[in-house]
């Protein structure tokens, strides 16, 4: 059945606010979306919050003049009414930085689709024609968003975000259910739920890093450089690229220059940034870093290394992973990533994929892979690859 709202409303004065807020109180759950702009910041800068219940919709003007977000904040917080996203995270942090916690119930639409078979990162876009056969106008998605009025197109674009997403909610809902799913979502929620994926502190941040390097100095320098940009980045509410770009990032932790000197002989570096505070604060981290005892983290950087025999596993596993995916109809990656995989390998009592549904789905034929009594074949038939058991 097709819902029928209110006009689009936007939400300019606190007063009508705790007015919109206290009516959301009294239903299930709620839709939620934002529109941001962080081009020249490190943290999102808010710019339109909208919210639906399967009766009412209504965009909210944080930037409205004494505008007080308070009730909003409120709501949020109201455990008797489900938050529901899709692709939470980015809207979840600027909740999280605005008021220190995270919005509570809540549910991410997107990873609802990775349980039910629809994909990895399955877009809005994708959802909404998938569960109502509309296919959204995206063409408002790169507006300025920060500029007052806002156009009707913008204002309509705003509810498009959050009424569909009532359809699909509740849709997904009587999947999941039909399904007996519910219980896949827990790792995945938890970790929307937890404060450390928003503000990680240094342990939660080095989990975060990725590079190609692989002798284990050039590795720790990239750690302690990649931290010390990300404070640096927050202190002074820039990008991390206004800081240092990746790529520079790179060479400075492959060279590890312990002078100005020698870091004044790099390329890719603004002129005379040698000369800079900035410089001397890099120049000290990395001389720290080079002074550090290696027994801190060369074991620790050995550890990700796979020998020659184990990456040939490690292709099986993904192969194994890629069928079993296929054949359950949910997202590979919400059964294992490449370091689930690692630890399936390295270290099997703290693998993820061994532990709760997981380990039902996938990884028991794992260890039977390791053990050597699965193996793959081919089905003619079929024209696909198939498991053959062995005793």
């Amino acid at each position: 059945m097709k819902k029928r709202y209110n006009r689009a409303m936007i939400i300019e004065t606190t007063q009508k606010l705790k007015e919109v807020c206290h009516s959301f109180q009294r239903r299930p759950y709620m839709t939620i979306d934002t529109e941001f702009i962080r081009e020249k910041t490190f943290y999102p800068v808010l710019c339109l919050v909208q919210i639906a219940n399967e009766r009412e919709a209504y965009c909210i003007d944080p930037l409205a003049k004494d505008m007080d977000l308070t009730p909003l904040f409120d709501l949020l917080q109201d455990k008797n009414v489900v938050k529901v996203f899709h692709a939470a995270r980015q809207d979840i942090e600027i909740f999280y930085h605005l008021t220190g916690h995270v919005p509570s119930p809540l549910f991410d639409t997107q990873i609802g689709a990775m349980v039910l078979g629809y994909g990895e990162n399955v877009s809005y876009q994708q959802l909404v024609h998938a569960y109502t056969g509309i296919t959204l106008d995206k063409s408002q998605r790169f507006t300025d968003w920060s500029r007052r009025p806002l156009t009707s197109l913008q204002e309509a674009y705003g509810l498009c975000d959050v009424t569909h997403l009532c359809v699909i909610y509740e849709k997904m809902q009587k999947e999941l259910k039909k399904t007996n799913r519910f219980s896949w979502l827990e790792t995945e929620l938890s970790v929307l739920n937890d404060p450390q994926t928003y503000d990680p502190d240094e342990s939660h941040l080095l989990t975060k890093i990725r590079t190609h390097l692989t002798k284990p100095l050039p590795v720790h320098v990239y750690e302690q450089l990649y931290i010390w940009r990300e404070n640096k980045a927050k202190e002074k509410n820039r990008p991390r690229r206004h800081i240092l770009k990746d790529d520079i990032l790179t060479e400075l932790a492959a060279l590890h220059p312990t002078t100005l000197e020698k870091l004044s002989e790099m390329r890719g570096l603004p002129q005379n940034y040698e000369r800079s505070s900035q410089a001397t604060e890099l120049i000290a981290v990395i001389q720290k870093a080079v002074a550090d005892d290696p027994a801190l983290y060369t074991k620790k950087i050995k550890k990700r290394e796979l020998k020659p025999s184990q990456k040939n596993l490690m292709e099986l596993l993904k192969l194994l992973l890629n069928i079993v995916a296929d054949q359950e109809r949910v997202a590979s990656r919400l059964i294992a990533d490449t370091d689930d995989l690692i630890l399936l390998i390295q270290d099997e009592k703290n693998a993820r994929c061994l532990k709760d549904w997981r380990r039902d789905l996938f990884g028991e034929k794992a260890l039977k892979l390791k053990s050597g009594h699965l193996s793959f074949g081919y089905d003619p038939v079929k024209r696909a690859v198939c498991l053959i058991e062995s005793q």
